[in-house]
């Protein structure tokens, strides 16, 4: 028997975790960024990440056994170096139900050797949502975290209306590690591992190589809706070696009374970074290591010299206790909490678990994170557990 698939508009109330979405010629492409921000302020660093829709997914409450998703994907490639291709996650009523990845689309391809750039263009993809089981269910589609999608056309078999939203909403800020580099799949990244076990509404502020305790982030979060806010601050200061210790400080400072200014009371973490061995006690800036480049291998080293905290360079031991003693110095503030990272991954993980990279966690490191941060951060007696328990934001 035929089944009759009808278009279903993308509306922003069948979105969650983007800031807008934007009509293009190729469809409805998400930003996890407001336009004022795009235009301003973001590098083409942070304009390439504010684009992957990381953590964003299309959440329906339908009767429908069949759903097609067409979306025309830009992927960054790497010449010479080998990188998984995005992936589409499916949920339904909160369980995995599929996985989708890209096979299609438009790639820009970079060459590390030479600094080349090259734009090669492809058709969209298809993604095919079937064997359903009959009656009312709540369907998640996750959007590849490490690809820009423009989405062309949802179809669905029976009418969809947008999921009821239930859970606090979790507003979270970091790194490449948070936006879910070398993850293999959206719902693979730690912080989305961490949402779905705490049953919170993620909105991803997670952008590769971002992290730079940027005013108008702070702005941002201030302004965003949030029952929750975490901030995981420090390896990408470092990485860039952007900041000395009399600065560093000051800024952190700045970013909290902002989000402070729209969010008084929320309940705040100030999260420092995981281990990673090469900037543990080497400041930056980081680097891609030519010698492994050469091999066909990404890897990543410190370029400073180890045990040169001189003049407040940065080391990732320097920003844990920096943090720490940021979060101290506000004791005023009831609300604001301080996680140490190694608590999510440490020296001892390392060993079991090592960084593929020198600086990324792999999918089983970012699942290990995920379990810990909701144990820790949403658990009982957490930072994060009253309003977990029954604030939402709809």
């Amino acid at each position: 028997m035929t089944t009759t698939m009808t278009a279903t508009p993308l509306t922003a109330d069948l979105v969650i975790g983007a800031a807008e979405l934007e009509r293009t010629a190729r469809g409805l492409r998400p930003h996890r960024l407001p336009r004022p921000i795009r235009e301003r302020f973001a590098d083409p660093q942070l304009s390439l990440m504010e684009a992957q829709p990381s953590g964003v997914r299309i959440a329906v409450s339908t009767t429908a056994r069949r759903l097609s998703l067409e979306l025309l994907s830009t992927r960054v490639a790497y010449r010479g170096l080998p990188r998984a291709r995005g992936v589409v996650d499916v949920t339904v009523d909160g369980a995995a139900h599929s996985s989708h990845a890209l096979t299609r689309g438009d790639a820009i391809e970079l060459n590390m050797q030479t600094g080349a750039s090259t734009m090669t263009s492809g058709d969209p993809d298809l993604v095919v949502i079937d064997g359903l089981e009959a009656g009312e269910k709540t369907i998640e589609i996750w959007l590849p975290h490490n690809e820009q999608v423009d989405v062309v056309a949802l179809h669905t078999d029976a009418p969809v209306r947008p999921a009821q939203r239930t859970g606090p909403v979790w507003l979270h800020h970091g790194s490449s590690i948070s936006h879910g580099s070398n993850a293999t799949s959206p719902t693979g990244i730690w912080p989305a591992v961490a949402a779905r076990r705490a049953h919170a509404q993620l909105h991803n502020l997670g952008f590769g190589g971002s992290a730079l305790v940027d005013p108008f982030m702070a702005r941002h979060m201030r302004d965003a809706k949030a029952d929750l806010i975490s901030a995981k601050l420090g390896i990408n200061v470092i990485n860039h070696d952007s900041m000395r210790l009399r600065s560093f400080v000051p800024a952190v400072h700045g970013f909290l009374d902002t989000i402070r200014d729209g969010h008084p009371e929320t309940p705040l973490l100030l999260i420092s970074p995981i281990f990673c061995g090469i900037h543990e006690n080497t400041p930056g800036p980081g680097a891609i290591d030519p010698a492994a480049l050469g091999s066909g291998v990404m890897r990543f080293v410190a370029t400073g010299t180890e045990g040169d905290t001189a003049g407040g360079r940065l080391t990732l031991r320097v920003v844990r206790r920096a943090l720490e003693e940021i979060v101290a110095a506000r004791s005023d503030d009831p609300n604001l909490h301080h996680l140490d990272g190694l608590e999510l991954y440490g020296e001892h993980d390392a060993s079991a678990l090592p960084l593929p990279d020198g600086l990324h966690p792999d999918t089983a490191t970012h699942a290990l994170i995920g379990k810990r941060f909701a144990e820790i951060a949403f658990g009982a007696g957490g930072p994060f557990d009253a309003r977990a328990a029954g604030t939402q934001s709809g």
